[in-house]
């Protein structure tokens, strides 16, 4: 008996009509913010080889990924990451490119998320990789083409910045194991602070450790970095607290305003990242709907060291926001229904195609009489209807 074959999997779902209209507007406004700053687009399989993903470079947890074997017995995965690939790319087919390499892509990834925590397990991403340079002025334009690309589809939306050195200069300072460090990570991305607290409690009281406890505490405008200064515990710590401000203060001129938030427990996959991290997020919308950052180590794992600097937009959730808030693309019926006449058949579609080459949108009817096609266009909202016979005759409804 089938008892799945009317439901999709968990984590996925269909889009119909004018979500689809606006998941594509979603996409055109991207990658059109992404083209005007010139990035040319890529597009990377759906499969790849496990081993592009192996866990122990790129922080994705094995679980997480969907599996299946080619035809010689291989590990393969549906793509759970667009940066990897592109990775991929670069160190091979583009590795004598002069760079910096601009890249940009639209394209599905796939995680397997745990049940009942909201998320899509199949999501559009479309987004930009700057491969090749380094520095601020290089991560001005990823932070700068991110904000120019989300406005075109959102209107409202705060950027947080942060920065992976500054988390890492104060865990050097931790003597706990690789674990326990991912484990505080983990709960200072997420700032839940019972969980940072019970897992400090345990360790000596030390200035590492009392910069641990305030870390989640420090986001807001300018002021935090004087909060964070008294918490660096090296100089390592307070270089990149320099660098993230000057980044701060020069982004401060597009307008921002209180929309440019600082966050130095912006701690995410920290094993990913090495230099400034940044998203964006939009009132009502739990997650990110843009999540970047510098990522200098990734080529070195593909033979191609060089620095980088990317981002990526969740499509889905962007086409949902514009939506909401009456972005969206409408549907609208055909301007004509064609009916030809038994025995016309062939004269009405040509004449479809005479109407369609003039820019009218135009439909054919399917139906065997007059009064089929009239009933129709009257439930489908069609204003006119030509019948076509030896003659043209037009009924307006």
């Amino acid at each position: 008996m089938k008892k799945n074959n009317k439901i999709t999997p968990e984590g996925t779902r269909d889009l119909l009509f004018e979500e689809c209209l606006t998941h594509r507007a979603a996409q055109q406004k991207l990658a059109e913010a992404f083209a005007l700053r010139g990035f040319n687009e890529v597009v990377t399989p759906g499969l790849e080889f496990y081993d592009v993903f192996d866990p122990e470079r790129s922080g994705i947890a094995q679980e997480t990924m969907y599996k299946l074997t080619d035809k010689r017995g291989r590990l393969m995965v549906m793509r759970p990451d667009s940066t990897l690939p592109i990775a991929r790319l670069t160190a091979t087919r583009l590795q004598n490119q002069p760079k910096p390499l601009r890249l940009y892509y639209t394209q599905r990834v796939y995680r397997s998320n745990r049940g009942l925590t909201g998320r899509d397990d199949e999501v559009m991403q479309s987004g930009i990789e700057l491969l090749g340079a380094s520095g601020r002025r290089a991560d001005l334009e990823a932070i700068v083409t991110a904000v120019e690309a989300l406005g075109r589809c959102i209107p409202d939306f705060r950027i947080e910045l942060g920065h992976a050195g500054f988390f890492r200069a104060v865990a050097s300072g931790l003597s706990v194991s690789e674990d326990l460090r991912e484990d505080i990570r983990r709960s200072i991305e997420a700032k839940n602070y019972p969980a940072l607290d019970a897992i400090l409690d345990t360790l000596d009281d030390s200035p590492a450790v009392s910069a641990m406890r305030q870390l989640p505490r420090l986001f807001g405008g300018e002021e935090v970095f004087e909060r964070a200064a008294d918490l660096c515990v090296g100089g390592a710590a307070g270089e990149t607290l320099n660098y993230l401000k000057d980044l701060y203060r020069s982004l401060s001129v597009l307008g921002l305003g209180d929309r440019l938030i600082v966050d130095l427990g912006l701690v995410q996959r920290n094993d990913y990242y090495t230099g400034v991290v940044f998203s964006a997020y939009v009132e009502d919308c739990g997650d990110a709907v843009l999540n970047g950052g510098r990522y200098d180590n990734l080529l070195e794992t593909f033979g191609e060291p060089m620095p980088a600097v990317g981002f990526a937009v969740n499509v889905d959730e962007v086409a949902k926001v514009m939506m909401e808030h009456g972005g969206e693309k409408k549907i609208f019926p055909p301007d004509v229904l064609v009916h030809g006449d038994s025995g016309f058949e062939m004269k009405a579609l040509s004449y479809s195609s005479g109407l369609v080459a003039k820019g009218r949108k135009c439909e054919n009817s399917v139906f065997e009489d007059r009064a089929g096609a009239v009933s129709y266009a009257r439930s489908r909202g069609i204003p006119r209807v030509d019948f076509v016979s030896e003659t043209i005759e037009t009924m307006n409804l």
